[in-house]
């Protein structure tokens, strides 16, 4: 497994991790069972890192991968984040990063996850009502006490980041990023390599949508959230489905799954980027980490850069509300 450090923070991952997230909430289609099955597939085959969220399924998932993990906590690198609060029930209740919530959030995943020790621990999404100094300024002190190695943002923006590095050295800072989403080329990116932190890019394989397994929007399950994203829907859905048929065409000449093309794309951009594309199955686990055997030319990037230049996906990313919770 090839394994990259994120940024100067002195903390190697493997270059694909797992996304946890659809193993609990959000997307169709969940077992259990197979999802437990997969984590343990993942450390078999040399993934070492993993990632949650005290959000995803509201709690649930930080205790799947706590079970998951029991026994091998050595064999992983183990990330989870707060802010984004939600009630028992699955409310949306809005993003805390005071310094009492970043103690009672990590003190709760911590009992979930059933470690001692979390590894990287992301602020989800930055808190617009508390001082960014102040939100390190708590996680610095997990960090003292041993409860948290290593700190991390989620879709910060680059004078966030900066006024949070000042604070604390941050390890990584989480950001969508794939062929479809190339937010953050240019200022971002620049900014966390100046600064030496690692880039971990989630969604890198647009949700779904780049593996071409989705036709049209029927192919999603009723109740699958991806149905409520603008870039799922209607005239957009048609639009971004020409892009994943040149994505497709590429992929087929490379003798590669589009997925692997996709991947291969994110890792390409720099040894500083990690990408943790999620799954729930065994099977698709294994597809994404081919990725890992597929070299690209100047040309292919020339190639795939012309079928899928920046700012060629329709629709935003989330919907208006989810918009206003990221670059902050």
């Amino acid at each position: 497994m090839e394994t990259r450090e994120l940024g100067r923070s002195g903390l190697s991952v493997s270059a694909l991790g797992l996304g946890c997230m659809g193993m609990s909430e959000f997307y169709a289609g969940r077992d259990e069972d197979e999802a437990v099955a997969t984590i343990h597939h993942a450390i078999e085959r040399g993934v070492t890192f993993f990632d949650t969220a005290d959000m995803y399924g509201v709690g649930r998932n930080e205790e799947l991968v706590g079970r998951a993990i029991s026994g091998r906590r050595d064999k992983i690198v183990l990330a989870t984040k707060f802010g984004a609060v939600r009630s028992p029930e699955g409310g949306f209740l809005g993003v805390r990063g005071d310094p009492a919530y970043v103690r009672q959030a990590c003190e709760a995943s911590l009992k979930r996850l059933g470690v001692e020790t979390i590894d990287l621990y992301y602020q989800h999404r930055v808190d617009p009502k508390t001082p960014i100094e102040d939100t390190v300024g708590a996680m610095a002190d997990l960090v003292r006490e041993g409860k948290v190695r290593h700190l991390a943002l989620s879709e910060a923006k680059p004078q966030t980041i900066r006024r949070a590095a000042a604070v604390h050295p941050i390890a990584a800072l989480q950001s969508e990023y794939s062929l479809w989403t190339r937010d953050p080329e240019g200022e971002l990116l620049a900014t966390v390599r100046e600064l030496g932190i690692g880039f971990v890019a989630y969604s890198p394989l647009g949700r779904g949508f780049l593996t071409g397994q989705f036709k049209r929007p029927e192919d999603l399950a009723s109740d699958d959230t991806r149905r409520m994203m603008p870039r799922f829907q209607g005239e957009n859905f048609a639009r971004n489905l020409e892009l994943v048929a040149k994505v497709e065409d590429i992929a087929h000449a490379k003798g590669c799954t589009p997925a692997q093309l996709a991947l291969a794309w994110v890792l390409s951009k720099g040894r500083d980027i990690v990408a943790i594309p999620g799954t729930k199955r065994r099977h698709y686990l294994d597809q994404n980490l081919g990725a890992l055997e597929i070299s690209l030319t100047a040309q292919d990037q020339a190639t795939l850069d012309g079928a899928v230049p920046a700012g060629a996906a329709a629709g935003q990313r989330y919907g208006e509300p989810g918009m206003r919770m990221v670059n902050l």
